[in-house]
């Protein structure tokens, strides 16, 4: 056996998460025609996802990548466990949301579906092929087509299935066109040698080809779909408003994750082991890469929080804001080929990548955590719809109001919570920026700061509503006991994650993903920490 032959044959063992998971998933799929019970597939859902990172943790540590990392379709580093780990943890919330919120009949299936999303997100940290990347990007889209239309059966939950359904072919076509391009530019579908080639190519002094550009944008765009970037967003609010609350909340993080991710790696923020290291990360493609994300940054925010100033239906507004923290995370993008230099240097900071993955999990808090709270006031039958609805919440329900008024304190970027601290991460980025490159970003953290004003106005809306008001119709008494759960370990985290130990120990978590297990320098330590204690 050859060299490719023996690496992959041992593959197997690496994928004992992904395989547990897909596992479980076909034994809920099976069981479920025997058995319709919420309870029980729920409960082997969470078991299936406490094996599979249990396989993580206990699993076979990739030693000796790099040799491997230019003839295997995946890889095992540092940041690949890093979502992975994420995968999972978000599984399990969503798991706990959606508990009480199906009916026995469609449990099964949903959850199931649910344990392949989860895989597949795993797999998008893994993917070292382009081929690779696009069946994992499906194996997050189609379960979730399923997913928003089983929690409920009513027109405008169809509606909004059909809808994500027929963009989201269409948002995966413009990918496989960008992934064509790069495969007829390089020669190759194996990301670290397409990254090398580009990298070859560059310092030998020959020019990327034009065509460049053209995969360039056409994979912008079928990402940007999934991570909900102006002008790519323009299915969000109606699929939102039609969606059940425990799909919308789903569609608010799940997909920000898949794309994100599949952003880092197609571009070579995150570098596979192995891959020559590169004075600007993330340009392989084009020098305009920055340049795109600054604009799409800017036009997603304003797009974002201007369009949420007009809502007064919870689920569109909450779209809106999904949007406008996107903008928030492709700041850390077009901020981060001029980053990494410096972060590396003595006295250097957080790159765009650290900011990028913090921000990414401290927004999934936060979010998920509001989205449970609406669970927690309105079945899927009949689900809290616009801001009239949460009139006197603090009267009728003094803790859920609380809570939700934490979550939308750190969507605004209140201090003492992990919105402060994630958004405190990438507009210091912006500013950080060296000085032959500095007034671009400074306008950005500019733009960026008064976007965080005008989100203020809309999230202080619905909190002088629960606290101000009062209440306009009853709310029931709340006893859903999981999506309580959900609730609680989401405010712990968007409390846990704003100052240290936690803050500490994310950054130190983000910081091995985004450089793949390269170890800090000892100078550039304190900004770290200096940043975490703030």
């Amino acid at each position: 056996m050859n060299q490719q032959s023996v690496a992959l044959a041992e593959l197997y063992r690496y994928l004992g998460p992904e395989m547990v998971l897909a596992a479980f998933s076909c034994l809920i799929f099976l069981g479920g025609t025997f058995r319709a019970s919420r309870q029980t597939w729920g409960a082997v859902a969470l078991l299936g996802l406490a094996v599979s990172f249990t396989a993580l943790v206990l699993g076979p540590r990739w030693t000796d990548p790099s040799n491997e990392t230019f003839i295997l379709p995946v890889i095992f580093d540092a940041f690949a466990n890093f979502v992975r780990g994420l995968a999972i943890l978000s599984g399990v919330v969503l798991v706990l949301l959606s508990w009480d919120e199906l009916s026995d009949k469609t449990a099964s299936d949903y959850h199931a579906c649910l344990l392949l999303l989860t895989a597949g997100l795993g797999l998008i940290g893994s993917a070292n092929d382009l081929v690779t990347m696009f069946l994992a990007l499906e194996m997050v889209s189609i379960p979730t087509y399923i997913m928003l239309y089983l929690p409920k059966h009513d027109n405008a939950s169809k509606e909004a299935s059909l809808k994500y359904f027929l963009l989201s072919i269409f948002s995966s076509a413009l990918l496989l066109f960008g992934f064509s391009y790069l495969y007829g530019l390089t020669g190759s579908t194996n990301i670290a040698v397409m990254l090398n080639t580009l990298h070859e190519a560059g310092t030998s002094g020959t020019a990327v080809p034009a065509i460049a550009a053209i995969a360039l944008i056409t994979i912008v765009c079928g990402l940007g779909f999934r991570v909900t970037a102006a002008p790519f967003h323009f299915y969000a609010p109606d699929v939102y408003q039609g969606a059940s609350t425990v799909g919308a909340a789903l569609l608010s993080y799940v997909p920000k994750i898949a794309g994100f991710v599949a952003l880092l790696k197609i571009f070579g923020f995150v570098l596979p082991p192995g891959v020559q290291a590169v004075s600007h990360i993330g340009t392989g493609l084009s020098t305009q890469i920055p340049v795109l994300f600054w604009l799409l940054a800017v036009l997603t925010m304003f797009t974002g929080n201007l369009l949420a100033l007009l809502q007064d239906n919870v689920r569109r507004l909450l779209a809106y804001s999904s949007i406008a923290h996107a903008g928030y995370m492709l700041m850390a993008l077009a901020a981060a080929p001029y980053l990494r230099p410096q972060s590396e240097s003595p006295g250097g900071g957080p790159d765009g990548i650290e900011s990028l993955l913090y921000y990414l999990i401290a927004y999934g808090a936060m979010t998920v955590g509001l989205f449970a709270v609406l669970v927690q006031l309105g079945p899927a039958e009949k689900p809290v719809e616009n801001v009239d609805d949460l009139a006197g919440l603090s009267k009728t329900h003094p803790l859920l109001a609380l809570l939700a008024a934490l979550f939308l304190f750190s969507l605004i970027g209140i201090p003492l919570t992990a919105g402060f601290t994630g958004k405190f991460m990438v507009f210091f980025g912006a500013m950080s920026v060296p000085e032959t490159n500095a007034a671009p970003y400074r306008w950005l953290a500019l733009i960026g700061a008064i976007n965080a004003a005008i989100g203020g106005w809309y999230y202080l809306r619905i909190i002088a509503a629960m606290y101000l008001r009062n209440p306009l119709k009853p709310i029931e008494q709340p006893t859903r006991t999981p999506a309580w759960a959900t609730v609680i370990v989401c405010a712990i985290l968007t409390l846990g994650l704003s100052f240290p130990p936690g803050s500490r120990y994310l950054m130190r978590w983000t910081h091995d993903a985004a450089r793949n297990g390269a170890p800090a320098q000892t100078a550039g330590d304190a900004p770290v920490r200096e940043v975490a204690e703030r």
